[in-house]
């Protein structure tokens, strides 16, 4: 197990928070946070007098804490109580320290906004935008990337409809566009970019997410003409409008005499600034 986890430290207003990839999300030491925001001398004592506080949150903490393999004081590797993103929020919110306020506020905030995005979806449009923008996206490529993601909508909308259920098959469906398009499943194509959890299309260049959206409309509007039905049929469509895709990408190719699939990341610096490392 240890193994297939790497361990980092983060810092956290000032603090170390150990923290660690668990299948295939970042946990962190509850301990560690609880420490920093509260300057306890026993983060462990005081944890413990929260869960005693709060019936709710010890009744229901065992769905988002495991006990993970974490580097000690003394450099050796012991398994320490750890939560996931959405654990750890949870958890401040029944801090009562003048220090976990700021996280308060901001989850309130995120709270109300997300509350706004569901009474107005444009919303959510226009924020995704401004993130891309910040993160140094020219407005031509974030055009593309938002086309991109309707068009992706549009087809998981369809196997939902016709026979997909379980993240597994939405998976198997996905890389057979992307192994008829680009001749590589997802996870090889993230491979090739040297990138880990961060997302494969927030990395590609004009040409790749064209081709990436070719194949992926041409799946959908295969579907809808022969109104196709189970995992099987949905596999034979999703295969067949990534060679459409796939076809073109050739062409292309040939005619540059360069390959469009590029270890090059779009972005010379990938995002990876983590939630709590901004605070």
């Amino acid at each position: 197990m240890i193994n297939e986890i790497t361990t980092k430290i983060a810092l956290f207003k000032g603090k170390e928070i150990r923290k660690t990839i668990y299948q295939n999300e970042w946990w962190f030491s509850v301990y560690d946070v609880v420490g920093a925001l509260t300057d306890s001398k026993n983060s462990r004592d005081y944890f413990n007098k929260v869960l005693l506080r709060d019936e709710i949150l010890k009744s229901t903490y065992g769905q988002f804490v495991h006990r993970l393999p974490l580097i000690a004081d003394d450099g050796k590797i012991r398994d320490q109580v750890c939560a996931n993103a959405e654990g750890i929020f949870r958890i401040i919110q029944s801090i009562p320290s003048p220090k976990a306020e700021l996280f308060k506020r901001w989850l309130a905030k995120v709270g109300y906004e997300r509350m706004k995005e569901i009474e107005n979806p444009e919303l959510a449009t226009k924020r995704t935008r401004m993130l891309y923008k910040i993160k140094g996206y020219s407005e031509d490529w974030i055009e593309k990337r938002m086309r991109g993601i309707v068009i992706r909508e549009e087809l998981t909308d369809e196997w939902q409809k016709r026979g997909a259920q379980e993240q597994k098959d939405y998976e198997i469906l996905t890389a057979e566009i992307s192994k008829a398009t680009f001749g590589v499943t997802p996870s090889e194509y993230k491979k090739i970019k040297g990138l880990k959890r961060e997302n494969l299309r927030d990395h590609m260049d004009d040409f790749e997410l064209i081709f990436n959206m070719l194949g992926e409309r041409a799946t959908t509007e295969i579907h809808k003409t022969e109104d196709s039905k189970g995992m099987s049929k949905l596999q034979k469509d999703a295969k067949i409008g990534g060679d459409i895709a796939g076809g073109a990408r050739r062409k292309l190719e040939q005619r540059l005499r360069r390959s469009i699939v590029s270890k090059k990341n779009f972005l010379n610096k990938p995002e990876n600034k983590k939630i709590l490392k901004k605070y």
